[in-house]
């Protein structure tokens, strides 16, 4: 059966899979914590008050990169390199969306438009990992040794997307509607392509260290391939919506610690 619990489950009981899965969730997210902190740092003058919500985030998504490596830390696992085809964030850098490293490693202020740029970028990735997270969460919230480190990612996750959505929305007020918006459907498109690629390359080093059927691997690819046409006709809309969150101000507090993940 193809169900989401069936797969992830697979993948979590064999030591391999489970490497390769946290290691390249471990890899997106030092990437995603060393953006934001860079980002933090260079947020101009005008927007000083977005700096520790930047910071916040990127404070999350180290945490993160910490919480996988002791999950494989736990199961005596060392990480593996992330294969660059699996490689969500540089993938994306390399379509041009979001702040490039090169930019982000100079000491020139960012300009309001690359903070749009940033926070547009950020709402349609935070889109993406909190339904991730979310489905996780439904299947292994409860499960004894990795349930706790799923639901303090996906409430963080949550938190990520609300912050995204509320100051996108105070910057349109400001009378930023049409570049956020653009920025929005530039992202978006490029994003479910590169989920879609990723998604192929992760799922077909998957087959082979639990030894898939063919059969198995193109049934899981034309899934895929079949999400990937959905969100190109339609799908991709949900990410670039704006909706005041119920969760205001959600990094506006100093982050949740994990200290049995350091």
């Amino acid at each position: 059966m193809l169900s989401p619990r069936s797969l992830f489950q697979e993948i979590l009981d064999h030591d391999e899979s489970f490497r390769l899965f946290c290691s390249i969730a471990a890899g997106g997210e030092a990437q995603g914590g060393w953006e934001n902190c860079r980002i933090a740092a260079l947020v101009p003058t005008g927007l000083r008050d977005l700096a520790p919500k930047i910071a916040r985030h990127g404070d999350d998504e180290d945490k993160h990169r910490r919480i996988f490596r002791a999950l494989m830390s736990k199961r005596g696992l060392e990480p593996v390199p992330v294969p660059a085809e699996t490689d969500y964030t540089m993938l994306l850098e390399q379509r041009g969306i979001g702040l490039a490293h090169e930019r982000l490693r100079s000491d020139e202020p960012l300009t309001e438009r690359e903070i749009i740029v940033y926070l547009a970028h950020s709402r349609v990735t935070e889109q993406r990992a909190a339904e991730q997270m979310d489905l996780l969460r439904r299947h292994f919230g409860d499960h004894p040794d990795v349930g706790r480190a799923v639901r303090m990612i996906a409430g963080d996750e949550d938190n990520h997307l609300a912050y995204c959505h509320e100051e996108l929305l105070r910057l349109a007020s400001a009378g930023h509607g049409r570049t956020i918006q653009q920025a929005l459907r530039d992202c978006a498109l490029a994003e479910i392509r590169v989920h879609r690629d990723v998604s192929l390359a992760v799922m077909a080093r998957m087959g082979r260290i639990l030894g898939w059927s063919r059969a198995r691997s193109v049934l899981l690819a034309t899934g895929i391939h079949a999400v990937y046409a959905y969100e190109r006709f339609a799908g991709w809309h949900r990410m670039v919506t704006l909706t005041m969150p119920e969760r205001r101000n959600a990094l506006g507090g100093p982050g949740v610690p994990a200290p049995d993940f350091a």
